[in-house]
């Protein structure tokens, strides 16, 4: 029995979702790709620790060009990560939880993640 008014097919590209939803979204990506992460850096990690030879191994793996792109989404993603948390935390104690602050906040997680990369990655490159 098929009831009215449901959408018999959903295109997920065509919804447009409000800006809190797009962070959320993003804190749940961010939050996986860092927890993908750990087995690469534990592998860099532990060949740094194997003498000269394999700290000179680990160097160049982290210059490697397709490390160091992994290593900037990861920048984004803990800066991302770490900023929604906190917004999620004040949600938790219902500070903005209206819903223009909920926006407000929303954007600012999504602009100050990818700022604060490109100036920590500045300071980094200096």
């Amino acid at each position: 029995m098929r009831r009215e008014g449901r959408p018999v097919f959903l295109n997920l590209f065509k919804i447009r979702l409000p800006v809190p939803g797009v962070a959320s979204i993003a804190h749940r990506i961010s939050g996986v790709l860092l927890f993908l992460a750990i087995p690469l850096f534990l592998f860099i990690f532990q060949r740094s620790l194997q003498g000269e030879a394999g700290y000179a191994e680990a160097l160049a793996l982290l210059r490697h060009p397709l490390v160091m792109l992994i290593s900037l989404v990861l920048l984004w993603s803990l800066l991302h990560h770490w900023l929604a948390g906190i917004r999620y935390l004040l949600i938790d104690v219902d500070v903005g939880v209206e819903r223009t602050a909920a926006r407000k906040s929303a954007w600012t997680v999504l602009v100050l993640a990818p700022v604060l990369t490109v100036i920590i990655l500045g300071v980094l490159w200096l």
